[in-house]
This record gives structure tokens, C-alpha cells and sequence, in this order.
């Protein structure tokens, strides 16, 4: 049985003030949550975070990762520098970082490969553009993206997270339908089977605008185990009414 994950993604937003304005709304509000949640925020604000959320049973979580582990690698952060907050998720591989620092899926999965052996868990994000899918392409892609992940992880992926994440539907208030994304997410699921019986265990996240009106017609779906939640988890209400559509198994 997978469990339900919601995992907020605060992309390049927040204030040391606004920070715990938002958490302390949605720790209120979080209770005893139907699903795992996550924050996953900016670099400046890991220490922040860590603190107010270290007796909730929210995870830490970052948005990025470097390859390297130290050296001269001026503005990269390592994953031994996120174990010091307590980071337990990593995204890798989102959309914006292969779009707009042009990571290839061989940085992305030795990316991933990083956080497994800091102990993190990485949530690695694939997707397609809405060229690729206009050229019937949507298979191929998000494929090629796994592929090179699980790959170089093998048995170890059955430990990662995967999202889905439409990069057309990513900011710009469109969402792939229900059914849009259950064909993607079975894709996944058809090639984590063939990797490993504990790989096809592993939890495929929706990302793509999701807000708390069409969530839980999306958390209804047989292979999609949560979201990856951009602008809506900058709202607690919203980030909280997202978690509480998630389905039982």
C-alpha cells in the first residue's frame, strides 16, 4: 500500500517573516494528516524552517542539490550541507532547473544517486513540453528521464519519489486532465516494474497547478500518490485543503 505525499515546493518565495506566518497556519491546521507532508523551501530559509517545523510531523525538505560534495564549486550546495538541517527530501531535476540551467538527465540522476547516499530521499521530476506532447512525444520524454535515473540507481530506486510534472501545466493556471495524467503516470509505473517488484511500489506525484478543487479528482486516480505543489502550498488553506483530498487505500 503507498502511502499519500503532498509536498510543497516554494520555488524562489518566502521572508523570515512570511515563513512563519505560513507555517504556523499550516502546522495548526495540519493535525494528524491523512497523508506524508513536506516543505521543501529556499536554501537561505533551511535553518528556519528546520526549527519551526522540529516537533511537527512535517519533513524538511530542499529544492535542488549539487553533484559535487565540496570543493570549488562557488554557489552549490552539497547534500551533507542539507543533512546538517535535517532535510529528509530533495526535488531534483525540476523543470526550471533543466530548463533554465540546462541539467541534462545524467546530472539529474547522479543527482538522485547524491541524496540516496546522504540518506535523503530524492524527488525526481520529469515532464514534458507542450510542443513535446503536441508531437505526441509524452511517452518518449518522460521515459528518457526515468530511464536515465533508475538506470544508474537500479535496485536503490525503489527509495526515490518520482513527479510528474506536465512542464505545460506548470505556472500557468492549466492542468492536465484527470485521466491526462493517470496515461503518464502508468507509463511510469510500467517502467518501474520492470526495474523491480519494490520499485513499482515507488510513490508518482502529480505536479502541474493543482489546487483544492480538482485535487482530489487527481488523488483518485490509481497511480497518482500525491502532489508536488507549487503556488497553491504559498497558501495555507490551500496547501491544507490539498493534503485533505488525498485518497485511503
Amino acid at each position: 500500500m503507498r502511502q499519500q505525499f503532498v509536498a510543497g515546493n516554494w520555488k524562489m518565495h518566502g521572508s523570515l517573516a512570511s515563513n512563519a506566518a505560513l507555517l504556523a497556519e499550516v502546522l495548526a491546521g495540519v493535525g494528524t494528516a491523512r497523508c506524508e507532508v513536506a516543505i521543501c523551501v529556499p536554501y537561505p530559509y533551511l535553518s528556519q524552517v528546520q526549527q519551526l517545523l522540529q516537533t511537527s510531523q512535517v519533513a524538511l525538505g530542499a529544492q535542488d542539490c549539487s553533484v559535487h560534495q565540496s570543493g570549488a564549486h562557488t554557489g552549490e550546495v552539497s547534500v551533507s550541507m542539507l543533512q546538517d538541517f535535517g532535510c529528509r527530501y530533495v526535488i531534483v531535476g525540476h523543470s526550471e532547473r533543466r530548463a533554465d540551467h540546462h541539467e541534462s538527465d545524467v546530472l539529474v540522476a547522479a543527482k538522485a544517486e547524491r541524496a540516496l547516499e546522504a540518506g535523503m530521499t530524492p524527488i525526481v521530476c520529469v515532464g514534458e513540453t507542450l510542443a513535446e506532447r503536441e508531437s505526441g512525444l509524452t511517452r518518449a520524454v518522460v521515459l528518457r528521464q526515468l530511464l536515465a535515473v533508475t538506470h544508474l540507481l537500479r535496485e536503490q530506486t525503489s527509495r526515490i519519489v518520482v513527479a510528474y510534472e506536465p512542464v505545460w501545466a506548470i505556472g500557468t493556471g492549466r492542468t492536465a486532465t484527470p485521466e491526462q495524467a493517470q496515461e503518464v503516470h502508468a507509463v511510469l509505473r510500467e517502467h518501474l516494474r520492470t526495474v523491480s517488484e519494490a520499485a513499482a511500489g515507488v510513490r508518482i506525484l502529480y505536479g502541474g497547478s493543482v489546487k483544492p478543487d480538482n485535487a482530489a479528482v487527481l488523488f483518485s486516480q490509481a497511480d497518482i500518490d500525491g502532489g508536488l505543489i507549487g503556488g497553491a502550498s504559498l497558501k495555507a488553506a490551500d496547501f491544507l485543503a490539498i493534503a485533505a483530498a488525498t485518497r485511503q487505500d
